[in-house]
């Protein structure tokens, strides 16, 4: 059993956590027991140490693709500068993620606080970055608030989402990075701010800039270090990397036996677009390390964009389940190979393309393509099959 408790010592009362243990002798007769006490004040630090989330490095940044190691290497020689770092690139790419790298390689002694500006009310975000002295609107704290400006002190500030924020409060972001200060709403007092800012964005912000949408002075000031990520379909090598690293994730947290993904499954997995890039593949295997319950992730477990189980998609669950239902296994390895060939050729812009994905010569392809009797169709789904279906 285990209890919080204190005792008065000389130098005060000292609290203390303790835990009492049973000893048995041979023959299984109580003979004593042995108390266990921690100072209640190391065992909060415990705790908090293992609450805390772990800092995040470029090693956690999954991938060996020459464009990933290029970037890491890049931000690794720019992470001490202190300048202002622009990550672009499409949603679910992982730009957090670098951000928390740089901030970690940069060794700032202060927090990194991440901010979404989307998700922020505009009639709050300005209170939030910069906050308010006693007083300054309805509903204000007495006390008045410290922004996330302030909190991020000899830190990092985080601004994703910035192409969402509002001409105002871009203004005032302006002049933050320019002078290095901040002033509370309502306040009078320039509050100085040593916090290096990370700006990310999925938006053209050239173009917002061309429509008036987005202040052209903040868009160059944002600009000095610009780091682009890849979506996932340009980064294809890296893959099996990734599903691997995140279905060891879910298998220790679904307490299952170590999986493996199967040569069919991987290759669907190469043949897609990937819209919502490594985001969307951690959820694709996550869905099938919970649908699968073998050791071998077969193909029918990768559900991919809007795909359901029972909705009667090729790939649903259950669907090429059934051997003894007589369908012989060149039918079914068929049917596989024409659920990837079409796959990839409805998520490439051409054959040679798609050829490329697949790890095939254009003949290869071309000679598949007929195989199956695949036909181009409309624009929305290029390819399907002309003949009877496998």
């Amino acid at each position: 059993m285990s209890r919080r408790k204190s005792a008065l010592t000389g130098t005060g009362r000292v609290e203390f956590y303790g835990s009492a243990k049973p000893i048995y002798d041979s023959q299984e007769n109580f003979v004593g027991a042995v108390l266990l006490m921690k100072n209640l004040k190391e065992v909060k630090e415990m705790v908090d140490a293992v609450s805390i989330p772990l800092n995040v490095t470029f090693d956690d940044f999954i991938g060996q693709s020459p464009a990933i190691k290029h970037l890491i290497t890049f931000a690794r020689k720019i992470a001490e500068t202190g300048t202002i770092v622009s990550l672009t690139g499409e949603s679910g790419t992982g730009k957090e993620v670098f951000a928390r790298a740089i901030h970690f390689e940069s060794g700032r002694s202060g927090p990194i606080i991440p901010i979404n500006c989307a998700a922020l009310p505009e009639a709050l975000i300005e209170s939030e970055l910069f906050g308010y002295v006693d007083g300054a609107f309805t509903g204000a704290r007495k006390t008045g608030k410290p922004g996330l400006f302030e909190a991020a002190q000899d830190g990092t500030i985080f601004l994703d989402e910035i192409g969402d924020m509002p001409p105002g409060t871009q203004a005032k972001i302006l002049r933050v990075l320019q002078d290095g200060h901040i002033r509370r709403i309502g306040g009078f007092e320039e509050i100085p701010v040593n916090a290096r800012v990370i700006t990310a964005t999925n938006k053209d912000l050239h173009g917002m800039v061309r429509a008036k949408k987005f202040r052209e002075d903040l868009f160059y000031h944002i600009n000095v270090l610009t780091i682009l990520i890849p979506p996932l379909k340009e980064r294809l090598m890296d893959i099996p990397l990734l599903a691997g690293s995140f279905l060891r994730q879910f298998n220790q947290k679904l307490d299952k036996a170590e999986q493996t993904i199967s040569r069919e499954a991987m290759a669907r997995l190469y043949g897609y677009s990937w819209p919502g890039n490594v985001r969307e593949l951690k959820n694709v295997i996550e869905r099938a390390a919970i649908l699968s319950d073998t050791e071998v992730i077969g193909v029918d477990a990768i559900l991919l964009g809007h795909e359901t189980v029972g909705r009667g998609n090729r790939s649903s669950v259950g669907h090429y389940q059934g051997v003894g239902g007589g369908r012989l296994l060149k039918d079914m390895v068929g049917g596989y190979e024409t659920e990837i060939l079409l796959d990839a050729l409805n998520a490439a812009a051409s054959i040679r393309e798609a050829a490329r994905r697949l790890g095939l010569s254009h003949t290869a392809l071309l000679k598949k393509v007929a195989k199956y009797n695949l036909c181009s169709g409309s624009k929305t789904n290029r390819w399907n099959i002309s003949g009877p279906d496998l």
